[in-house]
């Protein structure tokens, strides 16, 4: 049977599994699709060649990026982004090849589809904030960067006391920060600094209201979870799997 999956770290209360398997029996198709817990990005050829009949894996966190050194091709968009969350494989007899995809790009662009964004505020720096400033690039949105540790053209958490709210309008969250379990967890960030002018968007998805967007909600902003984006990004998956072409 054809089956698909997702590579991961911890994935116990992941999406996509549902999200596909749901979609398979609706359609009465005849896949399914599996977590594949891994703890390095190299895990990825045993789990291709310990499963034949899979042709086509999601990558989540931790290893969007990591996951690059180990595929023999990529999209366009990944190879610019530095990030891959869909991988197709490409089987012929006992050999294979591997291509990388970034679908996070076409769910971030249907988010920003009739919204004026003035200049952006993304807070991570890892593959899907990668992703997020790759599309802010794509539409010329301005942006800055946000993150735990320092780095070039990066602010900290703590220098955003600093910065001029009045110049940003939309806050993406991009870390792992708030999933669940750890939903108490929070990035550093001045909330009060917020107002209904603001548009905060973290791409969590489970809980469905983080910390990150109750606090902001309470200060007047539009809030949006990842639960939409990860449902644009799914699909997109099923399209690149199901093209013939490498």
């Amino acid at each position: 049977m054809i089956h698909f999956g997702l590579l991961g770290l911890q994935l116990k209360h992941s999406f996509s599994k549902s999200y596909f398997n749901t979609k398979f029996k609706r359609q009465a198709s005849p896949f399914y699709y599996e977590n594949f817990e891994i703890t390095s990005a190299g895990d990825v050829h045993e789990i291709i060649e310990n499963n034949k009949t899979l042709i086509g894996l999601n990558v989540t966190f931790p290893f969007k990026e990591k996951i690059m050194s180990f595929l023999d091709e990529y999209s366009s968009d990944a190879k610019k982004i530095g990030a891959v969350n869909t991988i197709k494989i490409f089987r012929k007899k006992q050999n294979y090849r591997l291509k990388g995809f970034n679908t996070d790009t076409f769910g971030f662009e249907k988010y920003l589809e009739n919204k004026t964004t003035q200049h952006a505020l993304i807070l991570g720096s890892g593959g899907a904030s990668k992703a997020v400033q790759y599309v802010c690039q794509k539409h010329q949105i301005g942006y800055t960067v946000a993150s735990r540790q320092k780095q070039t053209n990066t602010l900290l958490y703590e220098d955003l006391k600093h910065l001029d709210f009045s110049l940003v309008n939309t806050i993406v969250h991009c870390t792992p920060l708030g999933t669940f379990p750890n939903v108490d967890a929070c990035v550093d960030f001045p909330f009060k600094k917020l107002n209904d002018r603001h548009f905060v968007i973290d791409l969590i998805y489970n809980p469905s209201e983080t910390l990150f967007l109750r606090l902001a909600k309470a200060q007047g902003a539009t809030t949006l979870n990842g639960l939409k984006m990860l449902e644009y990004q799914a699909e997109k998956s099923w399209e690149i799997w199901n093209n013939s072409q490498f």
